[in-house]
Formats: structure tokens, sequence, C-alpha cells
């Protein structure tokens, strides 16, 4: 028994580790590149022979690039705003959303909550045909703010994870605040957003990583170069010039990775919180 416990342990042992390397190796790989003279996408070394902060230089000085136009400052700067404001406004609506659907007891709600899950099941790409045809009615085509608001509208279709953590919540608190001459919006502001810091850190993570990372509707939406994000600059430097400009794709992707990566660092406690516990435990 103990010698069957030991084999499904180490074997354990032995997938997670394959697992790891197999998820961490890309990222080394990318962070060698960037650091890696020339620009070819083969090397027959895995670290750098020559490390050189050139890449990095190049893409706050796009004149140094020959017969490239890199504005990745710009680019940089597109994708934090529109990001930051997704952020912002999906957050408050996935709360508001989740809130009502958690507290109150209305006509349809059962058919609403089922709907959200059956919407859920299928992926965001089938309604981009859609989508576009609205923007273009609205003559939102290449602009941010068109991103910003189906980012931010679709953020309530992930209300169930904020439902599940305001059901956690004890009604007696907002019945007292109700006694107490409080209106729904000051119990909601008063009471509930503050006993809400890991569930609001989750919502505000997920919707920012999701528009900053975001490729295939922002390559649709936008189409001069100025109004590029990252995601679409970096991909059209590599495809628009093959695998001569690898090295300063490399660079550039370590630089988009930074802001997650602080992120997720300075609020993972808040994180793993509104995952896995709820305000009652708090």
């Amino acid at each position: 028994m103990k010698t069957k416990r030991s084999v499904r342990l180490f074997f354990s042992y032995l997938l997670l580790i394959l697992i790891g390397i197999a998820s961490v190796y890309p990222a080394l790989w990318t962070i060698m590149s960037s650091f890696r003279a020339g620009d070819s996408l083969f090397s027959d070394t895995f670290f750098p022979k020559h490390f050189t902060l050139k890449h990095y230089s190049d893409l706050f000085h796009p004149e140094n690039i020959a017969g490239k136009q890199v504005p990745y400052v710009k680019w940089y700067w597109n994708t934090l705003k529109i990001a930051t404001m997704s952020m912002i406004i999906g957050t408050l609506i996935q709360l508001l959303t989740a809130y009502a659907v958690s507290r109150f007891r209305f006509k349809g709600r059962k058919t609403l909550l089922s709907t959200v899950l059956v919407l859920g099941m299928f992926p965001g790409f089938m309604s981009m045909m859609a989508i576009y045809i609205f923007l273009v009615q609205l003559n939102l085509l290449d602009t941010p703010w068109a991103l910003i608001i189906v980012y931010s509208a679709g953020a309530a279709l992930g209300l169930f994870v904020a439902k599940g953590f305001f059901d956690t919540i004890p009604r007696s608190l907002e019945e007292a605040a109700t006694i107490d001459g409080a209106n729904h919006w000051q119990v909601f502001t008063k009471i509930i957003l503050p006993l809400s810091k890991p569930i609001i850190t989750y919502i505000s993570l997920m919707t920012f990583t999701g528009a900053w990372m975001d490729f295939i509707f922002a390559g649709l939406i936008l189409r001069s170069r100025d109004q590029w994000t990252l995601a679409v600059g970096l991909f059209n430097l590599v495809d628009s010039y093959s695998s001569t400009a690898f090295t300063l794709f490399a660079a550039g992707a370590v630089l988009v990775a930074v802001p997650i990566t602080i992120l997720f660092a300075f609020t993972q406690r808040f994180l793993v919180e509104g995952l896995t516990s709820g305000a009652s435990k708090g």
C-alpha cells in the first residue's frame, strides 16, 4: 500500500515538473531572445552569447529601426488606455449586475441566469461579425471606444463568481443598515463594497488582463497603425517582416508582460481570497 502511494506521488510530481517546464520554457526562451544580438528566430544556444539591450532601446527609438514603422510607445499607451477604462467600467457593471441578481428576487431572474450561463458556453468570436456590423453603424470602427464598450459590456457575463461571493455576505448586515435608514445604494457602497475587496480585485484583474492581451477582436476593429494595441502591433511586426524582427518582437513581448506580472504580484493575496473564501470568513 505504501509502495503504491509512493509510486503515485512520484508520477504526480513528475507530471507537475513536465507541465512546469512546458509552461516556463517558452517564456524563458522569449526573455533570452530579447537580449540576443541579431534578429534571427533560430539560435544554437539557449543563453545569448552576447547580451544586448539594443532591442529594448529600438522600441523607444523607432527611428533606429531601418525600414520598419514601430510606434511601440503609441501602441503601449493605446493598450493601457483601453485596458484601464474597460477594467473600471466592466468591474462596476459586473459588481452591480451580480449584486442585483444575488440580493433581489425579480420576475425572470432564473431565466436570466440560465441565459447568461448558456451564452457563456459559446466562444466570443461567434458574435464578432454581428458586433462588427453594429460598430460600423455607430461609426465606431477603428476607435478605442469600440473595444472599451465591447469589453465592458461583456464583463457582465462573468457575474457568477461575484454572485457566489455576494451570497456569502450575511443579509443581517443589510437589514441592520436598512433599519438605520440606509437605501439600497448606500448599502451597496458602504457595506457590500468594503467587504468585497477580494472579489473586486479578481474582477478587475480578469477584465484588465482580457483587454490587455486580446488580439482577435482588436485585430478586427482596429485598422490604422496608430490605433493598434500591443497584441495587434507586435503580431503585424513579425507577420510583415517574417522572422527578421523576432528579437525585437521578443523585447516587446517581455515589456507587455511587466504590468500584468506586477499586478498579480501585488494582488495575489486578494485574488486567492476572492476565489477560495467568502466575505463572512474574512
